[in-house]
């Protein structure tokens, strides 16, 4: 599916050309990572919302580029910190960060790209914007850890599922959302709305990540991923949950003990398909999506709102 909004195209070149003037630095290394980086950025999902829900509510100005280049910011300095914590050597397609100038400097980027992003926002006494985006920071180091926690002994609490996925990456595309309508409306309340609206765009949008890891299409990561690393997503959550006593067992000690070999997730694979996982999942990701929906439409009618309404459903049709 292609992605085209044109009542954002302007905002978006405008916005495109202040990230890459707020993140450039005197520092020969740094600006060349930096440089690196900004070239193989990905489909600038979180700026879009940002311009859409500020457009939403009243005329982009200064204040929602800043909004937008913060949580562009905020997200590629995760990324960057992901890549080390994960020791992975590939983003997108190509070398990461991590593959080319190894974990000190990888960390040092994502340090200079958080206080970039902080400075943005207290240079220009933004203090409810950047406090609206600092709560998502929060919330994403949090569900991070508690991912972390609950790999090591298996999470099979699907509500705990949810606390990790609205943390680790509903939250930023949330603040997305409503620091957006915060820079045009001035109003907590409306930004509350938007924030709200982004969080279950959010939550559809992670579970659709989830689900490709059981898919055939070509996503940038293997087949049976999370399965690998012991990440219980809502497919296997609800198989195992739903299982009889033997699958149950059968499939907790493949995921603890047999996890590397290749044939035995493809056997766990094939268990949350037949189980109905896949469907469960996808139900529910269709059922946030639908209530990001239900939000976007108490705002009246207009090409601005088909547009949110557009990247609304790009986020659960994608095939990527």
């Amino acid at each position: 599916m292609e992605l085209s909004l044109p009542v954002i195209n302007e905002e978006l070149a405008i916005f495109s050309t202040k990230f890459k003037g707020s993140v450039k630095s005197d520092v020969a290394l740094l600006d060349r990572i930096m440089s690196f980086i900004v070239k193989r950025k990905g489909k600038q999902l979180r700026p879009m919302f940002v311009l859409l829900a500020a457009k939403l509510c009243g005329e982009v100005n200064e204040s929602t580029y800043r909004a937008a280049s913060l949580v562009e910011i905020l997200h590629t300095a995760s990324l960057v910190h992901d890549d080390v914590v994960d020791e992975s050597f590939e983003r997108r397609g190509f070398f990461s960060t991590y593959a080319l100038w190894k974990a000190k400097a990888s960390v040092l980027v994502g340090d200079y790209l958080f206080a970039k992003g902080l400075l943005l926002s207290l240079d220009n006494n933004e203090f409810r914007i950047l406090q609206i985006l600092s709560e998502a920071v929060r919330k994403m180091s949090e569900g991070e850890l508690l991912q972390i926690e609950k790999a090591r002994t298996l999470n099979l609490n699907e509500s705990v599922y949810f606390d990790i996925i609205t943390n680790k990456t509903a939250s930023l595309l949330a603040s997305a959302c409503g620091a957006g309508a915060y820079s045009t409306s001035q109003s907590d309340e409306t930004a509350e709305k938007m924030r709200l609206f982004g969080e279950k765009v959010g939550i559809a949008f992670q579970i659709k990540d989830d689900l490709f890891d059981y898919g055939s299409e070509d996503v940038g990561k293997p087949t049976g991923n999370d399965i690998q690393e012991k990440k219980l997503t809502l497919p296997i959550i609800y198989t195992i949950n739903n299982a009889d006593n033997a699958l149950r067992k059968k499939l907790i000690y493949i995921v603890k003990n047999q996890n590397k070999k290749k044939e035995k997730v493809q056997e766990v694979i094939s268990e949350v398909v037949k189980a109905g996982g896949i469907q469960y999942a996808t139900e529910k990701m269709f059922q946030y999506r639908d209530d990001a929906l239900e939000i976007l439409h108490t705002f009246p009618e207009s090409e601005v709102r088909k547009s949110l309404e557009q990247l609304v459903r790009y986020t659960t049709d994608r095939k990527y």
